[in-house]
């Protein structure tokens, strides 16, 4: 078993919606945190305000540890409203996605990072749905991008059930796209209203490069949104988490995604402490 640490934990760039690099740096240390997964796509957006972000967030002692890139036209207003418009899903906007992912890998080869995650969209939960041949072929076309990189694509968990998921990773090996692994979100699997994270992650954890910390309630109406709450007060096990990940030996990162709340500083600060009391609590 391997003892699972603070030093592990880093917090997502988008969550503390900063103005600019100067404004990043200065929130993930006002958490005391060290690492950062960095949101690629405003990058290629808007490169005059993050210009200098790897050099501002190195002269803080900030590494950057993953990036991410989001897909276009992704409508969150409802679950089923993702379903249609989510990641790699859509016709409409394959090839304009493909790009968005070159420049993301342009961009993660050109800082260092070697591990770059997104959401797939809803995978069908049958190999025998046409759909599951053409959404592999388009996996395994981003994969070859980060391939020749070095890197590593994770696709991010709660979009789909673990089974589902491990479908897709197993015919990922037999294309020979070894890079494609996972970027395991318990809350995401409540949200939707999917798994049960806990058992979902007993069954990833081999594919599992990093972790989301994120913590939700399930919704009691069908068809709407769960809610995402500030980590130890939600659904989530953290102890049975921890347990799982130090028991496979994992030595990647746990990086907070708050996507809710007025004061997304305050309410990672309160989940950090959680965390680190899980991770005290398995390490005996």
């Amino acid at each position: 078993m391997r003892i699972q640490t603070a030093d592990q934990i880093g917090v997502c760039s988008w969550s503390l919606q900063a103005t600019g690099p100067q404004d990043l740096a200065e929130k993930v240390n006002k958490l005391g945190l060290k690492k950062v997964q960095l949101g690629l796509t405003p990058h290629r957006d808007d490169p005059g305000t993050w210009e200098g972000t790897q050099e501002i967030l190195a002269e803080s002692g900030i590494a950057i540890v993953s990036g991410m890139f989001s897909t276009i036209g992704e409508d969150y207003s409802t679950p089923d409203a993702i379903r249609r418009t989510g990641g790699i899903v859509p016709d409409e906007h394959w090839e304009g996605n493909q790009e968005l992912a070159k420049a993301a890998a342009a961009l993660a080869q050109q800082m260092g990072v070697k591990l770059v995650s997104t959401h797939a969209g809803f995978l069908p939960h049958e190999p025998s749905d046409p759909q599951f041949d053409k959404l592999s072929g388009r996996i395994d076309t981003l994969a070859r991008m980060y391939a020749e990189i070095g890197g590593s694509l994770l696709l991010e968990s709660g979009q789909e059930t673990a089974d589902t998921l491990l479908a897709f990773l197993n015919e990922m090996a037999k294309r020979g796209a070894s890079n494609v692994t996972v970027n395991f979100d318990p809350a995401n699997l409540i949200l939707y209203d999917m798994d049960e994270p806990i058992e979902a992650l007993g069954k990833l954890v081999p594919h599992v490069e990093q972790v989301h910390v994120k913590d939700a309630r399930r919704t009691a109406v069908k068809g709407q949104w769960g809610e995402e709450v500030v980590v130890g007060t939600g659904e989530v096990d953290w102890v049975a988490f921890v347990r799982i990940l130090a028991e496979a030996d994992y030595a990647g990162d746990y990086v907070f995604e708050r996507e809710a709340g007025d004061d997304r500083v305050g309410d990672i600060a309160k989940g950090i402490e959680a965390l680190k009391a899980a991770m005290q609590q398995v390490a005996g």
